[in-house]
């Protein structure tokens, strides 16, 4: 018997799944959450600053590997062959000339801007402005294949942004590396930036790497971003790779530190909703929504249906970024879970509470909301903008925002399916995956009404995971590609929702006042910030938009 290890870095843990390579057949599992990100340590709430120390990663990988393996049955570590990993995503650190990350140094240990820059911080919007104006300035948009808008979130204005607010690392900050590419090359002893293997699911969604410009942006580009970026592009890469790619075997040092052998095969890391996508068993015109903190959207699309298509306002469309051999498509909500966690706090009531209180209420067309608690990812990424509740009054009650809230992620889910029908995507089936779709019956029955579109969930509890995995045995060699990883391996679906008719129609009235309060809120973003995100359409008159609120 074969098996491999797949590892799932989410925001708040380390989660490893042991299988079996030929069948998908989970054998032992473990999560391990990172200590100093649970004391709140080296964020900033206050600054949108969030940041990861790589010990919190390191740690957690030891732990929750050796665990998953001391639960499974006797022989299992001799037979594991392969292991890979996903990671949050956009999550990169300033790395020196041996691709140790700045934080690794005692120097810089306690240096929030040496750390990983968590895929949720939001610090970099001034350098993020700066380059969607240099893309739309210049003769090559280099933003173009990631929705013509470059976004705070990623990895070019985050680099730019701490080597401008800490002198002090810049003195060892040789190069950049995200945080799905350093873990297969720490176990692989791979972790010079020269010789690091990158990953095209990382390079090409957020750090504007194409073949179109061979490879990242050149290097004047980036100079004019800014200046600290000097030298940069010719410390990073040319050459991205596919995560059923083998980056090489477990070095000595490792297969010791985590009880395995140094046959295990290495592969290309990826982010963590591209593998859940693949774990969901995705297929051309299924949409695929990883529902957590954030929600990210994935789909696959075949070379001859995507032909020369730039899909406005998503995160990225790659090639091969989530199955090799055709178009990867991403987009997204900055919040979800996180937007229920708000409404928490701030009512002091547990989401169980909020949600069996939510569950009695009538469909209400008073209380309308938006969902940019934390900026807007897609469509059109501009996190400057904020979260909006209009028609609250002396008898609105926490369970009636709760319900008004959960309806806004909704609706934004919404907005972003059109953008894709929009543009000629085709969507037959819609999947959920992550702890929201597996726990919240109701976010997912009031998701299915306003999509208009049943929902089916992944059985698999870690479909994150588990697509890693899947990747590992095609880079060990147990099957020849991914979709043959996803039949073999595959463990179909759990439950659906479907559509209640009724609801759908007075959902398709609220989703108009929701675009319409969208619209009213976004003009307010331009009043108070001078001047829209470039690429951002403007929106309708005031006077129309009241009219139509």
């Amino acid at each position: 018997m074969k098996y491999v290890v797949g590892l799932d870095y989410g925001t708040d843990s380390c989660r490893a799944v042991i299988v079996e390579a030929e069948t998908g057949a989970e054998v032992a599992s473990s999560e391990k959450f990172y200590k100093r990100w649970k004391e709140g340590k080296y964020c900033d709430p206050l600054k949108n600053r969030y940041r990861q120390h790589p010990l919190d990663y390191i740690e957690s990988l030891e732990e929750s590997v050796r665990e998953a393996l001391s639960l499974s049955p006797e022989g299992t570590a001799e037979n594991v062959v392969g292991i890979s990993f996903d990671t949050t995503g956009c999550t990169p650190a300033l790395v020196n000339a041996d691709g140790l990350p700045l934080a690794l140094m005692p120097e810089h240990a306690e240096k929030p801007d040496a750390m990983f820059v968590l895929w949720k911080d939001h610090t970099a919007i001034e350098e993020a402005a700066r380059i969607n104006e240099l893309a739309k300035a210049g003769d090559t948009d280099y933003t173009a294949y990631e929705g013509g808008i470059y976004s705070s979130e990623w990895v070019w204005a985050k680099m730019a942004h701490v080597l401008s607010n800490d002198e002090s690392i810049r003195g060892d900050a040789y190069s950049w590396v995200e945080h799905c590419d350093w873990m297969p090359a720490l176990l692989a002893g791979k972790t010079r930036p020269e010789v690091m293997v990158r990953s095209r699911c990382a390079a090409g969604h957020k750090a504007m790497w194409h073949k179109d410009w061979d490879g990242l942006p050149p290097e004047e580009f980036l100079v004019a971003v800014s200046p600290l970026l000097k030298g940069f592009r010719a410390r990073l890469f040319e050459e991205t790779y596919t995560s059923d790619v083998r980056v090489g075997n477990l070095t000595p040092e490792w297969a010791t530190r985590l009880g395995l052998s140094t046959d295990v095969a290495v592969g290309v890391g990826m982010f963590d909703c591209h593998a859940g996508a693949v774990g969901a068993e995705i297929k051309p015109k299924n949409f695929v929504r990883v529902m957590g903190t954030s929600t990210c959207d994935v789909m696959v699309v075949p070379y001859e249906d995507m032909r020369d298509k730039l899909i406005p306002g998503i995160c990225g469309q790659v090639d091969g970024s989530v199955i090799p051999g055709m178009i990867g498509l991403e987009a997204g909500q900055s919040g979800f879970g996180d937007v229920y966690a708000w409404v928490s706090r701030f009512t002091g009531k547990s989401i169980r509470e909020l949600t069996a209180e939510a569950e009695k209420l009538p469909i209400s067309e008073t209380i309308v909301a938006t969902d940019w608690l934390n900026g807007r990812r897609t469509p059109d990424a501009d996190q400057l903008l904020t979260g909006t509740i209009t028609g609250l009054t002396l008898s609105s009650s926490p369970a009636m925002v709760f319900r008004a809230l959960v309806e806004a992620t909704a609706y934004g889910s919404k907005a972003i399916i059109d953008r894709f029908l929009e543009n000629g995507i085709e969507i037959e089936s819609v999947t959920g995956i992550g702890g929201i779709a597996r726990k919240s019956p109701f976010v997912m029955q009031t998701l299915a009404d306003v999509l208009g579109m049943p929902i089916k969930v992944a059985k698999t509890e870690q479909a994150c995971a588990f697509g890693a995995a899947m990747f590992a045995a095609v880079a060990a060699g147990v099957h020849p590609d991914v979709p043959s990883a996803q039949k073999a391996m595959g463990q179909g679906f759990i439950s659906e929702y479907l559509l209640n008719e009724t609801n759908h129609r007075i959902y398709a009235k609220m989703y108009e006042k929701y675009l319409a309060l969208g619209h009213f809120n976004y003009e307010l973003r331009i009043t108070n910030y001078e001047s829209p995100s470039a690429g951002s359409s403007q929106p309708a008159t005031r006077s129309s938009q009241l009219d139509n609120l």
